[in-house]
């Protein structure tokens, strides 16, 4: 994805958030044939047919059962699968809440009818009917999979968990007696911005922040001088995952914002890496997939839908990814892999410590026009990763 097309996409999903356009498309009444074929935009591990590890795969049963053969394309960043979808040609995307929104708001994915989809009231309540898929009670999506932004560390260097993020913000010698400049990372997206603000929050509680996603001129100034700061200490941004394990074992990084995923392969390496949630809290993720308007495959889609619920998927990818099911039996009823333990650690019981990605938008609760749009966090945000 281009910076222009990011920007120009952002700008115009939020215009559409603020006047509150929604799509209005005809919702699928029934289920036929699979037309053969499935075309999955997706996070880095979230469709595996087993070429990774033999021992996930999620994919092939579903192609053998269903006669839909699934494609994917991996996307790094919520902007690029926004573009994406934008682009067409994609039929299910697994969108997180800053891009979800958007999508809903371009009129790029259709209303779901969860009636088609037996397995919908397994998924937990608190994901139903989530903010950042159900617009004005209409439901634009199956929640997927969640999880917390966590601290990832080299055990080495920090022979005890971090207590704060202050070592990823704040200039600082780290328990090693080296700096931490040149030795941490920073996630290469506009929504790293509410990483910043929840920092404050805990940290500058004079700013008045209550929303990570919600800022006002003053709050969005303070973030953006706190990441001005983090841009001296910062060796790569990341939003590649393999390429950030890469700089774990081989470029002497030692502290970031992560998620699971690349916490637990390198832990299956053997790796001295550890991950911690601080004081201050985290960010965090719940993924939807969303079915695109124009898509060529809806009944494909449906069917996934459904699997992606009631098979192994939900237990075998809470596993692989580090994540949380959606569907809270996954974690004890045995279809696959995970245990009650692995949700547990993979961040089950901090559903209210984190704050969940979403779209920020003018009108909040702050008042009408009172928060920074998204698309001035786009701009912004490469204007800081650019040193500006």
């Amino acid at each position: 994805m281009t910076i222009r097309n990011g920007m120009r996409l952002a700008g115009t999903a939020a215009v559409a958030l603020a006047t509150g356009l929604s799509p209005a498309l005809a919702q699928m009444t029934e289920i036929g044939p699979g037309e053969g074929a499935l075309s999955i935009v997706a996070w880095a591990g979230y469709v595996e047919r087993g070429e990774t590890d033999p021992a996930y795969d999620w994919v092939t049963k579903f192609e053998e059962k269903t006669g839909c053969k699934v494609s994917v394309k991996t996307a790094n960043t919520s902007d690029e699968m926004v573009a994406l979808m934008n682009e067409g040609g994609f039929d299910l995307v697994t969108a997180s809440g800053d891009a979800s929104l958007r999508l809903i708001a371009g009129g790029k994915v259709q209303e779901i009818n969860t009636a088609l989809i037996p397995s919908w009231g397994t998924i937990d309540p608190r994901l139903q009917d989530a903010p950042w898929h159900t617009v004005g009670g209409k439901h634009y999506g199956v929640p997927y999979m969640w999880g917390p932004n966590v601290l990832m560390y080299n055990t080495e260097v920090f022979k005890e968990a971090p207590k704060s993020w202050n070592v990823v913000f704040e200039p600082m010698d780290l328990p090693d007696g080296k700096p931490n400049a040149g030795r941490v990372q920073a996630y290469d997206g506009p929504i790293h911005i509410a990483d910043a603000a929840q920092y404050l929050m805990a940290h500058k509680p004079e700013l008045g922040i209550t929303s990570p996603y919600e800022l006002n001129e003053d709050q969005y100034k303070a973030a953006l001088d706190l990441l001005r700061v983090q841009r001296t200490l910062v060796g790569r941004y990341w939003h590649d995952a393999f390429i950030q394990i890469d700089d774990f074992k081989n470029e002497g990084v030692v502290a970031s914002g992560s998620w699971p995923f690349q916490v637990n392969l390198l832990q299956g390496e053997k790796q001295p890496v550890a991950s911690t949630i601080p004081e201050e809290g985290a960010t965090g993720w719940a993924d939807t997939t969303m079915l695109h308007a124009d898509s060529k495959n809806p009944n494909c889609a449906y069917m996934w839908f459904d699997h992606q619920l009631s098979s192994n998927l939900q237990s075998d990818l809470s596993v692989w990814f580090g994540a949380v099911p959606s569907v809270p039996a996954a974690c004890t009823d045995k279809r696959g892999m995970q245990t009650q333990e692995g949700c547990d650690a993979n961040g089950l019981k901090d559903f209210d410590r984190i704050r969940f990605w979403t779209t920020p938008t003018a009108n909040c609760s702050q008042g009408e026009g009172a928060c920074v749009p998204y698309y001035r966090w786009v701009s912004d945000y490469i204007g800081v990763i650019g040193g500006r």
